[in-house]
């Protein structure tokens, strides 16, 4: 991906910024097999940066960066997507092609995808999750007194700092805009992930179901992001267009591999929606926007063995 992960904790090293690199760890009450199998094949795929900003006098606010956009090489491009164009200026550095083995001549590989910024309540939703993510990635450490501390301690006490807006304790003040404000957006954050990758979700059944998280065996799994885009499919009166890089599921109605277990609702959800406007007679259009192949090399098994999920879908 080209992260420069270890360039970073590099540069930050004997300063005051605490750089930590985390891989993906299964959660410890899975099987050491399945720990090691979450280890190797699943990543990290949020992609967010948290800071403070300007609120109404000498306060501030929360401010939040997120969606598709890795913080990595080659992911910065304009609407025009030039192959060749602007190397030595705009694309100056950030050269990126992973595909095919070519020089700094080009072909340079475009990108489009979608980021946000996300002000105001929801801002503090993404904090959270930053916060609970922080403190299940990070061990105990030893520091040079030898005295055992928490990572976690480096996290910014924000509750308790009084020029930091906090929903909780000011909502008002928390609103960019008014309610009234024809600008004003109601906005909700929706995430896909397990008690393996956070720190702070409840471990009794009920508690965790009355939190609507799914609870599995030795798991409990936040999917209010699948759940979005089942109740938006299902909403939808005229169009659906959605651009994914991966776009598989449903495996349960495949003529073969039922058991491969991408069991997510959305390409059946789609299905039953066409099917239902065909029987209503209503005109209804759906568009899926994918690559011709993700990205990296085509003929890498990763890739073929996408490739191979997505072919099963229309059949």
């Amino acid at each position: 991906m080209h992260t420069h992960d270890e360039e970073s904790r590099k540069f930050f090293r004997h300063s005051g910024v605490h750089c930590v690199l985390v891989p993906r760890y299964g959660s410890n009450k899975l099987s050491i097999f399945k720990q090691h199998v979450v280890g190797t094949l699943f990543t990290h795929h949020q992609k967010c940066v948290i800071v403070d900003s300007q609120a109404a006098g000498n306060n501030r606010n929360i401010t939040a960066f997120l969606g598709g956009l890795d913080l990595c090489d080659g992911r910065y491009d304009t609407p025009e997507h030039r192959l060749f164009n602007d190397l030595d200026t705009v694309f100056h550095k950030d050269f990126h092609n992973p595909t095919f083995p070519v020089n700094s001549y080009g072909p340079r590989q475009p990108w489009h995808d979608l980021h946000c910024k996300v002000e105001g309540p929801a801002a503090y939703d993404i904090l959270t999750n930053f916060e609970q993510r922080w403190r299940k990635a990070t061990k105990w450490r030893v520091n040079l007194k030898k005295v055992v501390i928490w990572h976690y301690d480096t996290l910014i006490k924000i509750k308790r700092m009084p020029w930091i807006v906090s929903p909780s304790t000011d909502e008002a003040n928390a609103r960019v805009c008014h309610e009234q404000d024809t600008e004003n957006w109601h906005v909700q954050v929706f995430r896909s992930i397990d008690s393996g990758s956070v720190k702070g979700f409840p471990k009794l059944v009920q508690e965790a179901q009355s939190q609507n998280l799914v609870c599995a065996k030795n798991l409990k799994i936040d999917r209010s992001i699948h759940s979005a885009y089942v109740k938006a499919i299902r909403s939808a009166q005229h169009f659906i267009y959605i651009e994914n890089q991966y776009f598989i599921g449903s495996s349960f109605c495949w003529h073969s591999h039922k058991n491969t277990g991408a069991d997510n609702l959305i390409p059946v959800e789609l299905a039953l929606k066409i099917a239902s406007k065909i029987k209503a007679k209503q005109r209804f259009a759906v568009y899926i926007v994918i690559p011709m192949w993700p990205e990296g090399i085509p003929t890498t098994a990763a890739v073929q063995q996408i490739l191979f999920w997505q072919v099963l879908l229309p059949t």
